[in-house]
């Protein structure tokens, strides 16, 4: 086992306990659509399980709820879809490094569909260049695909381009997939927009943004910060400005609700990843609130 699934596992093992777990696990199944024909195993039941899939008769007997598991007819694809331009190489909200967090949501969303037999892709790229690797299953596939996520983000490296990655997605996929976006984009451009509506007629499609740095942050006060996408030191007036930081803080605020009320119209299901520490749950969120936006 190499470097990346490696760690992956083990945060998971650090912040996911098996009730945690079994959570996460019942989300990512109440993703598919449909069930298989062959009935497999029992299971306990988990938060996320559909009701309809309880064995009464076996919960009755070891007076726990269990829910039948079937072998599914075809093999479901969970396609990465990430943003890989300089942008990425910065720090985050957390003072922590957004390519890790990108590879850290990537695993765990990957490692999902390996417990479960599905296949993971990925598509990622920048303003430049757009690559797509082939489905596949297992956990070699998974780490290739993550250390292939982790090289492709440099700081020298072209700007990211999250429309041009989402046509490349519309033009070159024909497969129905589990599409998980992975962006540190805060706004969301008309065309961006436009191209969700369309993923979301042939995907599942959900969200994930990795925080960006608050420049006016009192704890990187007195360190030296530079803005990776145009390659120049922030000023260290500028962020010592109380009004500026002030104006600062509102317009991030005001840009992130612009973009979430954005993806509620669309029915994208959204969530915002910060640290190591509550990646994990992150996930879990955005499990949950796709179950309950395809409900409504």
């Amino acid at each position: 086992m190499t470097a990346h699934l490696t760690r992956i596992k083990s945060r998971l093992a650090i912040h996911a306990h098996r009730k945690v777990w079994g959570l996460l696990e019942g989300e990512y199944a109440a993703i598919h659509v449909g069930r298989g024909i062959d009935f497999n195993d029992l299971r306990e039941y988990v938060r996320g399980d559909d009701v309809k899939d309880i064995d009464w008769k076996a919960s009755a007997r070891s007076r726990q709820l269990l829910v039948k598991r079937y072998v599914a007819e075809r093999k479901h694809t969970v396609l990465l879809c990430v943003s890989t331009g300089r942008s990425m190489a910065a720090l985050n909200d957390a003072a922590v490094a957004k390519r890790e967090l990108a590879v850290l949501v990537s695993g765990v969303l990957g490692y999902l569909a390996v417990q479960h037999g599905d296949l993971v892709a990925l598509v990622h790229g920048d303003e430049r260049r757009r690559h797509v690797e082939r489905p596949g299953s297992g956990e070699l596939q998974l780490e290739r695909l993550l250390g292939t996520i982790h090289d492709a983000i440099t700081p020298d490296g072209p700007h990211g381009d999250l429309p041009g990655l989402l046509r490349h997605v519309v033009r070159t996929i024909r497969r129905r997939t589990i599409l998980v976006v992975v962006t540190d984009e805060v706004t969301l451009s008309e065309e961006s927009a436009m191209l969700l509506r369309r993923l979301t007629a042939q995907h599942e499609v959900l969200f994930l943004t990795v925080g960006d740095l608050d420049p006016t942050r009192r704890e990187v006060a007195g360190r030296r910060l530079v803005d990776v996408d145009a390659d120049a030191e922030v000023p260290g007036w500028l962020r010592r400005d109380a009004r500026l930081r002030a104006e600062f803080a509102a317009l991030v605020d005001e840009e992130g609700q612009r973009m979430r009320r954005r993806l509620d119209q669309l029915g994208v299901a959204h969530e915002v990843v910060r640290d190591h520490d509550s990646a994990v749950t992150a996930v879990f969120r955005l499990l949950e609130r796709h179950r309950h936006a395809r409900r409504r």
